[in-house]
């Protein structure tokens, strides 16, 4: 009789460990739906809350902004403007923020059962998703009130920015769950990232009205400027700006690579450490 003799090694230095995350499969859909139904628990308004945060900051930044300041916004109105960055903005800040603290919180079930660890971020990223699907409705409503054309291209463009987004959240989201499981004071600084990468993104000013041009390069590194420049192409039809695309595509293959090889060297100490 034959035997067969299996050799169990390592994975090499770096693998995405995209095979077994697509064998476990099944599991980002039980994660993302446990974490929306925990997230609206006992909630009065439930899913409202999704569209009353960007709404409610659009009608305060139309009003300071728009208003006041009288900012150049081109073919698109202000309330539309602002409303397409929140939504993307939110869907990043969202995506980092849970994702970060999603390995303590979970740390529970990686001290009893062997699973892809990445699918603990990825389902908070599916999480923020969910979200601002609500919002991205808001929005096109709103571009049907204000009589903002939409174009055959539209679509396109809107999935590029979308992308942009879940792929640098996850890859940021993906390093700072790492960091979070070893040194626990680290999340509370991820509020005032947030805050700072804010007001480097362009959504309650486009960078064109910006006059230096050592800043544009610099903000460009915010991968959230690229995603919103391609999603607002979808409004105007006007011509891609390439340079602050090319940059925050490259901030965003830095991210994934990053996020993903860190999360990978350091899973191993999870369940010990969490």
């Amino acid at each position: 009789m034959e035997k067969f003799i299996t050799h169990i090694q390592p994975p090499g230095r770096f693998s995405l460990g995209l095979k077994e995350l697509w064998q476990y499969r099944e599991l980002f859909y039980f994660f993302t739906w446990r974490d929306i139904k925990v997230k609206y628990k006992q909630t009065y308004l439930g899913i409202l809350w999704a569209i009353i945060q960007p709404l409610g900051m659009m009608f305060l930044f139309t009003l300071l902004f728009s208003r006041a300041l009288k900012i150049d916004t081109g073919s698109v109105v202000y309330p539309v403007f602002v409303l397409s960055g929140l939504i993307l903005w939110n869907l990043f800040s969202a995506a980092i923020s849970h994702a970060g603290d999603s390995m303590i919180q979970n740390a529970h079930i990686i001290k009893k059962i062997y699973f892809p660890r990445l699918i603990i971020p990825g389902s908070a990223v599916l999480l923020a998703l969910f979200d601002f699907l609500m919002g991205f409705f808001i929005f096109l409503v709103f571009c049907f009130i204000y009589r903002q054309p939409q174009h055959w291209y539209s679509l396109p463009y809107f999935i590029a920015g979308i992308l942009i987004v879940l792929v640098a959240g996850f890859g940021a989201g993906s390093f700072l769950a790492a960091l979070n499981v070893k040194y626990r004071d680290f999340r509370y600084t991820i509020p005032f990232l947030l805050q700072v990468l804010f007001f480097s993104s362009q959504v309650i000013y486009p960078l064109y009205s910006i006059t230096h041009t050592w800043l544009i390069y610099l903000l460009s590194l915010n991968p959230v400027n690229a995603a919103i420049e391609l999603f607002r192409a979808g409004l105007t039809g006007a011509p891609v700006d390439y340079t602050i695309t090319g940059i925050g595509l490259f901030s965003t293959l830095v991210l994934i690579v990053t996020g993903i090889y860190y999360f990978r060297k350091t899973e191993a100490y999870f369940a010990d450490i969490a």
